[in-house]
């Protein structure tokens, strides 16, 4: 025997609004997570009653009365230098795919000067096939024991051989090594499989100077848009953004909102 139309609609509109419960109770228990905890200084703050103080020392001057970015990047790497637990040079590099979806992971600045801020990576890996394809990028780094970042903007290019090959000695052997046992993005099957590959080269380069791989080398950023960010209170925060057309032209300087 069926159940009637009016009390199997019932049955089913009583069960979705039993799952939409469900589900809201799960949604609501998320979105109540309480993040205040995370930043109890933001806390202390956002009292109405408390004066706008500047709380970080600015140990390389006044930002915003640079006229030129490079020189003030330097200052900033060196204030991370002293002031940063591990990796002052650590940067989050973002790029496209061929479909256009953006990409981004960290690596480490090795150099930067006039022509642009340099970086070292498998050709072959995920990063090296979607700047082949479409070289142009991002930075950031961000100093959080400094509440800084900087953001730079441009075209990118690989670097000469001469350059990639005296970088190249000055790495740890093992790092060497890795250059070669690691195709970088690839599939791997196991650690055991990698392990094996190490060892390999390790017995393959064990007397003498280790070659770079053919398909490992630099690119360089030359930025045509840099941006410096400083942390304040009430999220007043400084920004200054420099702008260029191309390299070697002037930069020109804007303050923008926060």
């Amino acid at each position: 025997m069926g159940v009637p139309p009016r009390m199997h609609y019932m049955h089913c509109h009583n069960m979705h609004r039993h799952n939409m419960h469900r589900h809201n109770m799960y949604y609501h228990t998320v979105a109540r997570t309480d993040l205040a905890a995370l930043r109890p200084q933001w806390n202390s703050e956002m009292s109405e009653s408390a004066p706008i103080q500047h709380p970080n020392k600015l140990t390389s001057g006044d930002f915003t009365e640079a006229d030129e970015p490079l020189r003030l990047f330097a200052a900033w790497l060196a204030d991370a230098t002293r002031s940063e637990p591990a990796d002052p040079t650590a940067m989050t590099l973002a790029t496209v795919d061929s479909d256009g979806l953006p990409n981004a992971r960290m690596v480490l600045l090795k150099g930067f000067d006039e022509q642009g801020f340099v970086f070292y990576t498998n050709l072959d890996s995920q990063k090296g096939r979607e700047l082949d394809a479409t070289p142009k990028g991002a930075l950031v780094f961000h100093w959080k024991s400094l509440s800084r970042q900087v953001r730079l903007r441009g075209p990118l290019e690989r670097i000469e051989d001469q350059e990639a090959d005296a970088y190249f000695v000055t790495r740890p052997r093992l790092a060497q090594i890795g250059a070669w046992a690691s195709k970088q993005s690839a599939p791997l099957e196991s650690r055991l499989a990698f392990e094996k590959a190490v060892a390999f080269y390790m017995a393959k380069f064990a007397v003498g100077p280790i070659p770079r791989p053919a398909n490992w080398s630099g690119y360089r950023l030359m930025p045509l848009i840099i941006e410096f960010w400083q942390d304040r209170p009430y999220r007043l925060h400084d920004r200054i953004e420099f702008r260029r057309g191309g390299g070697g032209e002037p930069w020109s300087k804007t303050r923008l909102y926060p």
